[in-house]
């Protein structure tokens, strides 16, 4: 089995967590959004992961993880009722993003403490290392 190959997992992880809290961030940043450069409200984005092979002397019993794609979510947009909003239609509603703010504090939560254990997982990992070299110098 390959040493470092758990560094590649971990490190693995750490990279998606990244990007999936750079889409909760583009999430929360546009909670207002009212008009796009495509037009029409801002689209909550959604992650999508999958597993990554890591390379490693036997392949088939390490898996990391990787983010495959950042799409749109197919949720409805909300409508509020505000006349004196710019983009108010006839009756005065509003679009606005599809974002719950709690949700979307959750799920960043949820990558910070994926990204902690992460972390704790290759930092654990390069201790186990580091006295294993230890062994070595008597």
């Amino acid at each position: 089995m390959d040493s470092f190959a758990i560094f590649k997992v971990s490190a693995s992880a750490l990279d998606a967590q990244r990007g999936r809290m750079n889409t909760i961030a583009s999430n929360m940043a546009n909670i207002n959004s009212t008009q796009t450069e495509a037009g029409g409200p801002y689209k909550k984005k959604e992650c999508v992961f999958s597993t990554l092979p890591i390379d490693s002397e036997n392949p088939t019993t390490l898996e990391g993880v990787k983010l495959v794609q950042i799409v749109d979510s197919q949720e409805p947009f909300k409508k509020i009722y505000d006349p004196g909003h710019p983009d108010a239609d006839k009756e005065g509603f509003v679009n606005v993003p599809n974002i719950n703010i709690m949700e979307e504090m959750v799920n960043m939560m949820m990558a910070v403490r994926a990204y902690e254990a992460n972390v704790t997982t290759f930092n654990m990992s390069k201790t186990m290392f580091l006295k294993a070299l230890e062994i070595g110098r008597f």
